[in-house]
């Protein structure tokens, strides 16, 4: 009994972890396109870059130049002359759209729309009073900011009088905005600024004494708690874009995004493992490294803890390679496909970064190889299929929120909810019996698995002749209240319900190949069937 605090306050500690977790995911995730437009314009348009142009890439000299109509900027020579140069894309984009998607992206999980709009403005003053990119200060401010516009419209809430809600909501917005915006640019600004020096001057005394590997000793662990956005586009990201600048790539892209460590844990499992684990692990392969999507191996690492040694070998073996070679991408590689990665090297670069790749899974494979010889006897005897599925329930703790991508793996595939269990109306609002038209797919972010759940579902339909049923996916936090029928994962229902009260919800373990696919299939052509029926 006596142990009972401390388990209670070690379990209230993993929480808060896996909230924060998960709150960075939500800010990074929704913006990832923006990263890799900038990272594509970087590798084709910069100087170094696969076809340069001055006016995209932002060099040159801009006085003799032949498009006299784009931004310029004055820039200082190494001789102390100064001439104009074009402002080009890069630089603009990496220093105020991302950041500003960034803060916005966290203003709004804290408040809403307004929350993201007053999250922008106080990151633009902690852009401006900044020399560096600003990832994570606008993870700070953007949050931050729209905390307190909640605050302060909780004072007043319900005071106000009719007719003055949009004055009041107006201006109360722009006058903290505003005060926020400046108050950044003097107070919070140089703070972030000096962080971020002395991670320079750390990562700068790591590369001059050849021990950059030692990086994958806080990343490899901090990607299987999720905590790797907070490490990499917090730090590595605006890191790498500095060195862009100056040299043209980095290999600080390379230290997260790298896929060879999962590769080589997947491909120990493929030919070492037993029960579910062997069997899933080839096709989380796919998602892994094609797909870019890592987490999904994640729970093989927390079914053999051991395994997270292979992980940061592996790692510091890809950076090591790079750190050698003078490799590295020219922009963050998300997700982390090798297609990403390749898109993203630098041109002078491929070489190293493939082999990085290759040197990385081959010692991620070798140890967890050994790893997973030493204990497949016993692993035999006591059977580990559970384990697989208690460390995809520990990776979607550790996330805070419920995997679509790691539904793949599971083989609880709709077990614990039938088709009878899931057309049972929730809610005393719930819809009648009737023709389905309209299915839903909702996941936390409206992308990945669930869209691939949505289209193994669609032709399914179609091939039953119900083709014309409309199966869409979108984020919970999207979902409307106008679908006969809302499919989410077991962990999203709940909120599904709440978004939708009026639909029928179907819980699922898996995406992808959920036996309960036919059964819904069923009830629409039977239903169909019964109302053509009727109309006879």
């Amino acid at each position: 009994m006596a142990a009972s605090p401390a388990m209670s306050g070690r379990k209230a500690a993993q929480v808060r972890l896996q909230r924060f977790g998960a709150f960075l995911t939500g800010m990074i995730m929704p913006n990832l396109p923006a990263f890799v437009a900038w990272g594509l314009i970087t590798s084709l348009f910069i100087s170094l870059g696969w076809t340069p142009n001055a006016v995209i890439g932002g060099f040159g000299n801009a006085d003799v130049g032949s498009w006299q109509g784009a931004a310029t900027q004055l820039v200082e020579a190494e001789d102390g002359t100064t001439f104009r140069q074009y402002l080009g894309l890069v630089g603009p984009m990496i220093t105020y759209l991302l950041p500003l998607l960034i803060a916005n992206a966290g203003g709004r999980i804290v408040y809403g729309e307004r929350g993201g709009v007053v999250a922008s403005i106080a990151t633009v003053g902690i852009i401006v009073g900044s020399t560096i990119p600003m990832f994570l200060g606008a993870m700070i401010v953007g949050p931050l900011a729209a905390w307190i516009m909640k605050k302060v419209d909780a004072i007043w809430h319900g005071k106000i009088r009719p007719g003055f809600e949009m004055l009041v909501n107006m201006y109360s917005a722009g006058i903290v905005g505003g005060t926020l915006a400046v108050a950044a640019l003097f107070g919070i600004a140089p703070l972030v600024t000096q962080i971020s020096n002395v991670l320079g001057a750390v990562v700068e005394w790591l590369a001059a004494n050849s021990l950059l590997p030692l990086l994958s000793v806080i990343v490899e662990p901090a990607k299987v708690l999720f905590l790797n956005n907070a490490v990499g586009n917090g730090i590595l990201v605006p890191l790498g874009v500095q060195q862009v600048t100056e040299s043209g790539k980095s290999l600080l892209f390379l230290v997260e995004s790298n896929p060879g460590p999962g590769l080589g844990i997947l491909l120990a499992y493929t030919l070492f493992g037993v029960g579910s684990a062997k069997a899933s692990a080839p096709g989380a392969i796919i998602i892994h490294f094609f797909g870019g999507i890592h987490e999904v191996y994640f729970p093989f690492v927390l079914m053999k803890p051991m395994l997270i040694v292979a992980a940061i070998l592996g790692g510091a073996t890809g950076v090591a390679t790079n750190a050698v070679l003078g490799s590295g991408l020219v922009g963050p590689a998300a997700p982390g496909s090798i297609f990403a990665v390749l898109a993203q090297t630098s041109r002078d670069s491929y070489l190293g970064v493939i082999l990085s790749v290759l040197f990385a899974a081959g010692v991620s494979f070798l140890v967890s190889a050994l790893i997973l010889r030493a204990s497949r006897r016993r692993d035999l005897e006591l059977g580990e299929s559970g384990d697989l599925e208690a460390a995809i329930a520990q990776t979607e703790a550790n996330k805070g929120k419920g995997s679509s991508v790691l539904g793949t793996l599971s083989q609880r595939d709709g077990e614990p909810t039938t088709m009878a269990d899931a057309t049972t109306p929730v809610t005393a609002t719930a819809v009648a019996d009737g023709p389905v038209r309209s299915i839903i797919f909702a996941c936390d972010a409206g992308m990945g698995s669930s869209a691939m759940g949505a289209s193994v579902l669609r032709s399914k339909l179609k091939k039953a002749g119900a083709g014309d049923v409309s199966v869409v996916n979108v984020a919970v936090a999207n979902l409307h209240d106008d679908a006969d029928l809302v499919i989410s994962q077991r962990e999203l229902t709940d909120r599904a319900r709440i978004r939708a009260p009026h639909s029928r919800h179907l819980s699922v373990d898996n995406f992808m190949n959920s036996p309960v696919y036919d059964q819904v299939v069923d009830e629409v052509t039977a239903r169909r069937h019964d109302a053509e029926g009727a109309d006879k």
